[in-house]
């Protein structure tokens, strides 16, 4: 993987490109993507899961399909 040189240069790198300020906003920003993509994972298994039910959370009724006959 990566040694402790590697590490340290491409540290140095971002600070000289980004600046010691812009960093952690970066860093906020890249965090709040990566929470907003997991509640859309959890959204999208629940709708799934969800299914066939109405929207007050009751299965959908059946309707009487049987004739009588006279």
């Amino acid at each position: 993987m990566f040694g402790h040189w590697e590490i340290l240069a491409i540290v140095l790198v971002a600070l000289l490109l980004f600046g010691g300020k812009r960093i952690p906003e970066l860093a906020r920003g890249l965090g709040k993507s990566v929470t907003n993509f997991k509640a859309g994972l959890k959204e999208d298994q629940v709708d799934e899961n969800e299914t066939g039910t109405e929207q007050d959370g009751e299965p959908p009724q059946k309707e009487n399909t049987s004739k009588i006959l006279d």
